[in-house]
């Protein structure tokens, strides 16, 4: 519920504060005296679109503040849990436009997005008037507005999840059919390269262990001809033979010797084990040095055709093998194809079916909503002296989407026989407005916490119709709130909240504002309205009869 609006330096109005009520709040005066200024400085906070020069002539800005008291169940709650703003009971929407046309705007303290400000309006306030595109008279609306009185909220959610599957499985299928239509172009070469992989199996490090033992072995046949020489020097041809003779010439000379000999001896013995340790060491690099002529030539060419390989598929040598599985996949892929693509086709004719099954549930309960609908404007439309007048909600196939389909379109004929067509394109001013009225009447329900604002929606009407209007906003307002703007005396006596908006001339400076009216004001204010400037006893005795009920 809107609580209070406060405006500073906005068109004509200077500053003003507003305290609005529960039940029907009117607003009147006289043409021009800046009734609508009210609706535009509070779409202007709501983040509506509305017009670009709202700043008062003179000033640097203008600003206007809306408090609003919310129910714990409240839409908005969750639109300020989203956006991570403070929540609470009372929400506060302040926004400020400067003269240059930057607007700012803050909810409870808190810079926001138009976005968010956009969206937390459209759960606060519904505006309705002769020439409204945001509400009824829109048809792009009308299928969420039917919905939303047949109560289909879990049938529109059925199909919409419905449609979000079906689309997901014909991707799926899409993607899979694009997938095999690539690799089948490529079949023949790509079963050529697996193939021609699986064959020479290359190995991860393969290239850096050949190119290692290619290089031992070229220069081993440098090298090994000197490490045989050194290997027969130390053999028993050479050095070890040597020192063999003296250790057993010094042995037979020990005995007369007195143990000069015996530390000589020790030495040449452990030098002869050592010598043999050499050896065979020098005999086991021979060894190592050994190679076969053909397997460096085998080891060469190897290196060479996987350095080829690599250079043929653009990777490193050593990804050939990562190569090789990512070719033996999309093969197996394509093997499998058939056997996928009917799984995924079968997905899809599934999710087709639960779609269809879901758009059917949902078609079939808008066609009932419908009649009901249907039933409760015509209901409506007596009362407001519209007995002949006929509404009619069209449903008509559609291509299917995620809101199912069907269109909906609200079409109005004003008496029998005569063509309908769009509510707006059939209905006179004041035919549109009850056609309006009735229609919100029937709407109404489960709209706890939305303040509904009528911008003249009395307007063309008078007399017992004017009082039916009137009537039908009373109730409309029970239990809520609903402001209205009106020039019909008939609807402003049965306001439960009187406002007169003025219009104000000092000097050069002409300003706006708005006054609550007490019970002997309302008087006087209607009795203006049925009787023009000039207030007459019979406008006065008139006025206190409507007040009066």
């Amino acid at each position: 519920m809107l609580r209070s609006l406060d405006i500073a330096d906005m068109l004509i109005i200077e500053r003003l504060e507003l305290e609005f009520q529960p039940g029907l709040n009117v607003l009147t005066g006289e043409t021009g005296a800046g009734k609508s200024i009210l609706l535009d400085a509070l779409g202007f906070v709501l983040g509506w679109r509305g017009r670009a020069d709202l700043v008062r002539q003179g000033a640097e800005q203008g600003e206007a503040v809306a408090v609003f008291d919310l129910s714990p169940g409240h839409a908005a709650h969750a639109i300020l849990d989203e956006a991570g703003l403070p929540g609470g009971d009372e929400l506060i929407l302040r926004r400020v436009n400067t003269v240059e046309g930057r607007k700012t705007a803050w909810v409870n303290d808190r810079r926001c997005s138009g976005d968010v400000l956009r969206r937390l309006g459209d759960t606060l306030v519904e505006l309705h008037g002769q020439h409204d595109d945001r509400g009824l008279l829109n048809p792009r609306g009308h299928r969420a507005i039917l919905d939303a009185f047949g109560g289909l909220d879990t049938l529109r959610a059925d199909v919409r999840a419905a449609w979000t599957a079906r689309r997901k499985a014909g991707e799926a299928l899409a993607a899979a059919e694009a997938a095999i239509r690539d690799v089948r172009a490529e079949e023949e070469t790509l079963r050529d390269w697996a193939e021609e992989l699986d064959r020479f199996d290359p190995q991860p490090g393969e290239e850096a262990d050949l190119d290692a033992r290619r290089r031992l072995m070229q220069g081993a046949e440098k090298i090994r001809n000197d490490v045989v020489r050194a290997h027969e020097a130390l053999g028993q041809n050479g050095a070890e033979t040597a020192m063999s003779d003296a250790l057993r010439w010094l042995d037979g000379a020990a005995a007369g010797a007195d143990g000069h000999l015996d530390e000589p001896m020790e030495a040449l013995a452990r030098a002869l084990a050592e010598l043999d340790a050499a050896s065979d060491g020098i005999a086991r690099a021979i060894d190592a040095l050994s190679f076969d002529p053909d397997e460096l030539d085998g080891i060469a060419d190897r290196l060479l055709s996987l350095r080829e390989l690599g250079r043929k598929h653009r990777v490193a040598p050593d990804e050939l093998s990562a190569v090789a599985d990512d070719l033996r996949s999309k093969l197996a892929a394509l093997d499998a194809g058939d056997a996928d693509l009917a799984r995924l086709r079968a997905a899809l004719a599934a999710a087709e079916a639960d779609y269809d099954a879901a758009a059917e549930r949902l078609g079939t309960a808008r066609h009932d909503a419908a009649t009901r609908l249907d039933a409760a404007v015509r209901a409506e439309l007596g009362p407001l002296k519209m007995e002949r007048a006929e509404f009619r909600t069209e449903i008509v196939p559609e291509a299917p989407g995620p809101d199912g389909r069907e269109a909906v379109a609200f079409t109005v004929a004003t008496n029998p026989g005569a063509p309908s067509g769009p509510l707006n394109r059939i209905a006179s001013g004041g035919e549109l407005s009850r056609f309006l009225l009735a229609l919100k009447v029937c709407l109404a329900q489960g709209q706890a916490g939305l303040t509904m604002i009528f911008d003249e929606i009395d307007r063309g009407v008078g007399g017992a119709t004017a009082d039916a209007v009137g009537r039908r906003l009373a109730a409309l307002a029970a239990g809520g709130q609903v402001i209205v703007v009106t020039h019909s005396p008939q609807v402003a006596a049965l306001g439960a909240h009187h406002w007169r908006v003025e219009k104000r001339v000092t000097g050069e400076t002409t300003t706006s504002t708005v006054v609550p009216l007490a019970p002997a004001d309302r008087v006087d204010e209607i009795a203006r309205m049925l009787s023009g400037d000039t207030v007459t006893d019979q406008a006065r005795g008139a006025a206190e009869a409507l007040l009066a009920g």
